[in-house]
């Protein structure tokens, strides 16, 4: 996710144009993929899954798990994806610690909604006291634990998404968590929401420098060369709702010196798992932002093995024109 501006530009918030030259540093793209399964209550579950860096010129920041293990006499699927900004180390931090704290909880099988809300609030205070530096980045977090095949247990932060399939319908499990919508808790908080224009343009820009341009009559879209490095003008710029005018989620883990305005507690939801429930998509915004969950579903529904219709998912993200890291789990119940 990029959602984090620097804080010099939240104070551009009254003077941005609609028309500016930005210079762009693109990276080139990696992938991971893999696949595992385990038991479920009508036959094997299987999960599969697809990473595939975006074009900014940073390392990869999402990190995942997907795994099954036993735990008490249980079989868990564990299946997160987080999606780190300004850095990796909050959602690296995450990959290790977040589920072991979760099922430290006495209350994990007797009362499993507070047991993970409690876990999430106590992971973020030591990932900010734990040091300086940790604290500075921050992450979206969606979860899943799939117990013993038959219950799902999902919670998130962010606009991380999961989206269950029954009956070849989309069911959003989780909510993504926009500035917008949760604006009375940031403004009671002591923080604001401003609309700043979208610079990543999907997630991809590394926004190094910012020159207005006033010639109504410049071309859109022209590359120039300024001192040798492309920069490429981009015209209406669509308007992101920022806490503080520089992160575009209300709920993250991490984020320090934004924390004082922001949540970390998690929305908790859980289902059952039947005949009729197909696959359960797990996935960063750089998919959701081009992707509907419907049309998610039936693209993955279609493809028997879990980790080709991850990759086929990111794959068609890409094709949308989607620029931020794409991470995707795909768990297939029957």
């Amino acid at each position: 996710m990029m959602g984090s501006v620097g804080g010099m530009y939240a104070d551009l918030t009254s003077t941005l144009k609609t028309r500016a030259t930005v210079l762009i540093l693109t990276g080139g793209q990696s992938s991971s993929n893999g696949t595992g399964k385990g038991r479920g209550h009508n036959g094997s579950v299987k999960y599969g899954f697809s990473l595939v860096k975006g074009k900014a010129n940073h390392p990869m920041e999402d990190y995942h798990v997907a795994k099954f293990v036993p735990h008490q006499g249980r079989e868990l699927g564990l299946f997160a994806i987080y999606d780190g900004h300004l850095g990796d180390s909050v959602p690296a931090y995450l990959q290790k610690h977040l589920f072991s704290n979760i099922l430290k909880e006495n209350e994990f099988w007797t009362d499993t909604n507070t047991a993970i809300s409690k876990a999430y609030e106590r992971t973020d205070q030591s990932i900010l006291s734990h040091n300086p530096d940790l604290g500075r980045g921050g992450s979206t977090a969606v979860t899943a634990i799939l117990i013993d095949g038959c219950k799902l247990w999902v919670a998130n932060v962010g606009d991380s998404r999961a989206v269950l399939s029954r009956g070849g319908q989309a069911i959003q499990m989780s909510i993504d968590h926009e500035p917008n919508t949760e604006r009375g808790s940031i403004e009671n908080r002591g923080g604001f929401v401003s609309n700043m224009p979208d610079f990543y343009n999907g997630g991809s820009l590394v926004l190094v420098l910012i020159l207005w341009v006033n010639d109504e009559s410049a071309e859109h879209d022209k590359t120039r060369i300024l001192g040798g490095t492309k920069v490429r003008e981009i015209d209406k710029f669509g308007d992101v709702a920022r806490v503080n005018g520089q992160l575009a989620v209300s709920r993250a883990f991490g984020d320090k010196n934004l924390k004082t305005h922001l949540r970390s507690d998690p929305d908790v939801t859980n289902a059952d798992i039947d005949a009729a429930t197909e696959i359960l998509i797990l996935a960063s915004d750089g998919l959701w932002k081009v992707m509907s969950n419907q049309d998610a579903v039936d693209l993955a529904i279609k493809i028997k093995d879990p980790q080709k219709a991850a990759k086929e998912l990111a794959v068609e993200a890409l094709n949308r024109e989607s620029k931020d890291d794409i991470s995707c789990i795909v768990v297939r119940f029957n």
